[in-house]
């Protein structure tokens, strides 16, 4: 696995990283971490490898678009000083397009989008020792949507910006639409947005993939 033991691990994003998170900012004992993916990453993470230790950190803020996480990037990001940070954001830049259309204010089209997220990127990646940008998503099958349209989008230039900088780019979309040639958008998420506990473990295992995770002992020991 990548992240090398009693590293801190943050990330950032809106509400499907806060799922619920603790104030200010949520670590530590009693499941501070929301009922989201983060949560389960932080238990997989002690569950299959009790011997590398991980510190696990969510600053997630529920309706954040890109802007927002400029805002406040040094208080939630840089003050906390993590060692490998995992950045999801996009879909409240998109869904304001959408939902809000009479207020594009509260909406950031695509070049906002993608010079703010690579300026993060771009200061930020030399502190650490690794980074991870997810794609946002939208449980929509039909890419011919309009919001899935723009999403996927959005979802580009994710993985664009971290190719460019050498980040570790995880398709969340690709993750979904696995499971959505099996089952319907509603078994996954009631708005199409927000995961479910399942929704959210496709998110946990895509990240997890992304930074090597093995699941068994005996197959670590296999490659090692």
């Amino acid at each position: 696995m990548l992240i090398q033991p009693r590293s801190k691990l943050l990330f950032i994003g809106d509400s499907i990283t806060d799922a619920g998170r603790n104030r200010p900012v949520a670590e530590g004992l009693f499941d501070p971490l929301g009922k989201g993916y983060v949560s389960q990453v932080n238990a997989l993470l002690g569950a299959a490898y009790p011997d590398r230790p991980i510190r696990v950190v969510n600053t997630g803020c529920s309706g954040n678009t890109v802007r927002d996480l400029k805002g406040r990037w040094q208080t939630d990001v840089l003050d906390l000083k993590p060692d490998w940070l995992s950045v999801m954001i996009g879909t409240n830049d998109v869904w304001r397009q959408f939902d809000t259309p009479l207020f594009p204010e509260n909406a950031v089209p695509p070049e906002d989008y993608e010079k703010t997220l690579e300026g993060l990127v771009a200061t930020t990646k030399p502190l650490l020792k690794g980074l991870v940008l997810m794609t946002p998503f939208y449980l929509e099958p039909l890419v011919g949507d309009a919001m899935r349209a723009r999403m996927d989008q959005y979802g580009q230039i994710v993985l664009a910006v971290a190719k460019k900088h050498g980040a570790i780019g995880v398709d969340t979309q690709a993750a979904f639409d696995r499971a959505l040639k099996h089952q319907h958008s509603s078994n996954l998420s009631w708005d199409r947005v927000h995961p479910n506990l399942v929704g959210h473990m496709i998110l946990a295992r895509a990240f997890l993939d992304a930074i090597g995770f093995v699941w068994s002992p005996a197959v670590r020991r296999d490659k090692a």
